[in-house]
């Protein structure tokens, strides 16, 4: 048995995010992770657009054991597979990349509580950094008429943040375009999140592979951390199931119920009504025991 702190710092008293990634722990799911993006044939980012850029589409989560992880993708990725293997992205010879978040909600959390309540006008706000280059994009994710997920994005420059003018702009428009309804008045940052990512990509599909993911709970200070073992599988494509899909299946690997944002609120906050994020929030972080730590029985 392990136990890792779920620890307090001062809480944050500001609404701007934080830039900086935080330091990557060496565990089995990010060498993992990096050991199958560098044995795969290499993918550029204007490819990779050109692709499966897939602003709009199907999201599937998994929560995989780091072993059973590559023996996934090594099968996507051999290049005698029917159709072409999948390819790791890279840029500048990198492979797993360091991805930086602060996720935005009003102050009685508006928007956590409208994905509990599967309301059909939902949406959730962020500020992405890609940490190893600095590139920092306000993004907001929207759940289309057919369930899928729709992305819209706008760069942040300079000091610019999620909480600017021009960025509360296009949020209004955004909404208003998309479900005819106003901007909320009153948003603060939320939660923050730090992962490192490898990405796997064939032609209308693409898989992000997480590990190392921390996730700071910016009203209160505490932190949860995931498995060193765990490895956060997202599927995405245009239509439902994927050949991934199909394969992660095969090895006993059920979609799960999680969202970083969600299930990390889950368990940082257990007395909100998060029933169905639990379970695999446990699976993730541990369970919350008394005196603020969260064990991990594996």
């Amino acid at each position: 048995m392990t136990t890792a702190s779920v620890h307090s710092t001062a809480p944050v008293r500001s609404t701007a995010p934080v830039h900086s990634a935080a330091s990557v722990r060496s565990t089995s799911a990010v060498r993992a992770i990096g050991d199958a993006a560098h044995d795969a044939r290499p993918i550029s980012l204007d490819e990779l657009n050109e692709r499966a850029a897939l602003l709009a589409r199907f999201d599937h989560s998994y929560l995989v054991p780091a072993g059973t992880f590559l023996s996934v993708v090594r099968q996507l990725t051999d290049t005698d597979r029917p159709g072409g293997p999948f390819r790791a992205l890279a840029i500048d010879g990198r492979r797993a990349f360091r991805y930086h978040s602060v996720y935005y909600d009003t102050p009685e959390l508006r928007f956590f509580h409208d994905h509990r309540q599967g309301r059909r006008l939902r949406f959730k706000i962020r500020e992405r950094v890609y940490a190893d280059h600095g590139e920092r994009q306000f993004e907001i994710k929207l759940k289309g008429a057919r369930g899928d997920t729709v992305k819209r994005r706008r760069p942040l420059t300079g000091a610019g943040t999620p909480l600017d003018p021009e960025c509360r702009g296009f949020l209004a428009d955004t909404l208003r375009t998309a479900y005819g309804i106003g901007a909320p008045a009153s948003l603060e940052a939320s939660l923050s999140t730090d992962y490192v990512r490898a990405t796997f990509v064939a032609d209308g599909e693409r898989i992000t592979c997480d590990a190392a993911l921390v996730c700071d709970d910016l009203r209160t200070g505490h932190t949860v951390r995931c498995a060193d073992d765990l490895v956060l599988v997202e599927t995405k494509t245009t239509g439902h199931f994927t050949e991934a899909d199909r394969l992660l299946h095969a090895y006993g690997i059920r979609p799960a119920v999680f969202t970083k944002y969600c299930s990390a609120l889950a368990a940082l906050r257990p007395a909100l009504p998060a029933n169905r994020w639990r379970r695999a929030a446990r699976r993730t972080f541990g369970e919350v025991v008394p005196g603020g730590d969260v064990r991990n029985d594996r």
